[in-house]
């Protein structure tokens, strides 16, 4: 992992990915490259933990000891993928390497749609990187066997323009797969430094609705597309099947210096019944109140579920079906006392919100899942309860005014430019 000359990786074409320049010829990669992976991985933003072993380095959205504790295998693996990760950087190099090891988690009976990277440059996204170069493992929902179709390393390279110009350069990691980085690379006699950050940080903690799996890009997360119209650094805690009120989360986000922090609760309690009324109101302010323990006065919004029809007025759990579709299970009334839905957990957030709000706290705010997705948008929830990208899209567009529009909650004036 040290420092090293190395040539211009070669290989065959599902090997090697490139995103080419629409505004300039692309550039070459010179012929001797050098390791720039120890600079890379300070340019890195939008992770808790980064972990290095003799392979390479992982970025964690979950701490270290949390995983431990909790001993969950899908935790482990949602804390690796690195959905709203990113590498922010000024460079001069007119284009630049990765090598990888990407691992896509995906139902039995289907198959990976494969792994998506953004490049932005200078503010202005370029087309999609895209590789089926993934370990596949296929996750039986019922039996939690699992079946791996191993992969090796892929390579990517990125070409930014002329030589010699510094750009800043975002590269988005992906919101579906796990990802090992194994090497960067630039020219020899190019520099690779930290961009400044791109705005004040928000931090948003939420289910797989805001990782965001089904994303056909990474800047097409709703969260990612938010930040990026809002101008605010984003840190996404969005964790597909693990949002749960956990203390280990809330005493995260208590310790980070966010300007701005949303939680998007609800879904995952319902998907695995993983409360009951009595505890959920329990957790909710005991969750509330260790962030507001490092955040008493930031401004924080509470996002209720998005609709999800099988669940609505029925409590979970939802198992995945045979249909590829996630339903609730018939349950007999005597043992779903307490239990939640939807509209349910819609309602007590409603009345927890506004309890907290009338105890004085006034940066406290609410917004219901439905105003962002709703029984209009069911077509775009092809699984039941993922939306799919074009969802997303309208979700971000729907957020964005509703929280850091001007009369936003979580609106702040841009700094003025400088000069």
């Amino acid at each position: 992992m040290g420092d090293s000359d190395r040539p211009a990786a070669v290989g065959d074409s599902d090997r090697l990915a490139a995103v080419g320049v629409e505004s300039a010829p692309k550039t070459a990669l010179r012929t001797v490259l050098k390791s720039a992976l120890k600079t890379a991985v300070g340019c890195v933003v939008g992770a808790v933990e980064t972990t290095v072993d003799d392979a390479g380095v992982t970025f964690h959205r979950v701490p270290a000891a949390a995983r431990a504790r909790i001993g969950d295998p899908t935790l482990d693996f949602m804390s690796t993928v690195p959905s709203g990760v990113r590498l922010e950087a000024i460079t001069d190099a007119p284009a630049f390497e990765l090598d990888l090891q990407l691992t896509h988690l995906v139902p039995v009976g289907q198959e990976s749609a494969g792994t998506a990277l953004d490049l932005v440059v200078d503010g202005t996204v370029r087309e999609r990187v895209h590789t089926r170069q993934e370990t596949v493992v296929h996750f039986d929902f019922r039996t939690r066997e699992t079946q791996v179709r191993p992969a090796g390393t892929v390579t990517l390279r990125f070409e930014l323009g002329e030589a010699g110009t510094e750009r800043r350069i975002e590269l988005w990691f992906p919101v579906a797969a796990a990802m090992k980085l194994l090497d960067v690379r630039i020219p020899e006699g190019t520099s690779l430094r930290p961009a400044p950050a791109a705005g004040p940080l928000w931090v948003h903690h939420g289910s797989s609705i805001s990782q965001c799996s089904e994303a056909d890009r990474p800047t097409g997360s709703w969260p990612a597309a938010v930040a990026r119209a809002a101008g605010v650094s984003l840190l996404n805690l969005g964790l597909g099947g693990q949002c749960h009120l956990d203390q280990f989360m809330a005493r995260t986000i208590r310790d980070l210096p966010a300007t701005a922090i949303s939680l998007e609760l609800g879904i995952n309690v319902v998907n695995f019944d993983s409360m009951r009324e009595r505890a959920f109101v329990s957790a909710f302010h005991g969750f509330l109140d260790t962030v507001r323990d490092g955040h008493p006065h930031t401004p924080l919004l509470i996002l209720t579920p998005i609709f999800c029809p099988t669940v609505e007025d029925r409590p979970g759990p939802t198992p995945y079906g045979p249909d590829s579709r996630f339903t609730a299970i018939e349950r007999p009334a005597d043992t779903s006392v307490g239990c939640l839905s939807l509209t349910r957990i819609r309602e007590l957030l409603a009345s927890q919100v506004e309890l907290r709000r009338a105890e004085g706290d006034a940066t406290l705010h609410l917004v219901h899942g439905p105003d962002l997705f709703g029984p209009a948008d069911t077509a775009d929830l092809p699984d039941g309860l993922h939306p799919n990208s074009a969802g997303y899209r309208r979700m971000a567009h729907r957020f964005l005014p509703l929280t850091f529009g001007p009369q936003g909650p979580l609106h702040r004036p841009r700094a003025p430019a400088p000069g």
